[in-house]
């Protein structure tokens, strides 16, 4: 299978201390890969480093076959943040077209496509009211339409499932499901274990700034992903407690 992101022996330090040690993952065109992670694990530092934002000392990572995140590889990703940082003076028609404008797609196909993303994220008959009377759950749909509104090869969520109820965190597993259908390959975050387990293809665990678990294929696990992702942890933080 083709790799469409490698991460190789990346180290990164934040304020004189590493946070980063040598953390090496690879995913494959078409995979929902899940990287987990228990607190101050180094989660947040590596994605950055994935989306430019940050720059690692070394190491090397290759997105979409660049050697960066640069401007072709950017028309082809995207990224859903934990917090969802709307501007909240628009609705969710117009917070849409806006985002349209950063990519290269047709204006013709403009409003079919916000009526296509609306009703996949369950918002379709909601009013055209704007976004700062809009409860959490209903901001975190809207994201997630505007996440996937250039068809990404390359989609990264970071807790897509937070503030939903069990309905509509099932509603974003069947969109993952639908995305993965059209081989879009699915890079994400969540500590809903048991909501996800059942669609994802890998694995990756970091604790301490260090990979314990590396591009596991969730088939050969043989338990619950809870039992096997505390057991790794535990396994790599002896010390721990849990209780």
């Amino acid at each position: 299978m083709t790799k469409i992101l490698e991460l190789k022996w990346i180290n990164k330090t934040l304020a004189k201390k590493q946070v980063l040690f040598d953390v090496h993952l690879e995913v494959n065109e078409g995979e929902v890969y899940w990287f987990l992670w228990p607190n101050w694990a180094g989660k947040t530092t590596t994605m950055k480093c994935i989306m430019w934002l940050i720059k690692p000392e070394s190491g090397e990572i290759n997105i979409l076959w660049e050697k960066s995140l640069n401007i072709k590889a950017k028309k082809e990703v995207w990224f859903m943040p934990e917090n969802t940082y709307l501007y909240k003076h628009l609705t969710w028609r117009e917070f849409l077209r806006f985002n349209w404008n950063f990519f290269d797609l047709k204006k013709d196909q403009l409003e079919s496509r916000i009526d296509e993303l609306l009703e996949k994220v369950g918002l379709s008959q909601a009013w055209d009211k704007y976004l700062s009377s809009y409860s959490k759950w209903m901001l975190q749909r809207v994201w997630l339409a505007q996440s996937i509104i250039n068809k990404p090869k390359l989609l990264f969520l970071d807790e897509p499932m937070s503030g939903l109820d069990p309905i509509w965190r099932k509603m974003v597993k069947d969109l993952l499901i639908d995305l993965k259908k059209d081989w879009t390959t699915i890079f994400f975050n969540t500590h809903i274990l048991a909501d996800v387990e059942s669609i994802c293809d890998k694995i990756s665990i970091i604790n301490s700034g260090k990979i314990i678990v590396s591009n596991k294929l969730v088939s050969e696990i043989g338990k619950s992903l809870e039992e096997f992702f505390v057991e790794e942890v535990m396994k790599d933080t002896p010390n721990l407690k849990v209780n």
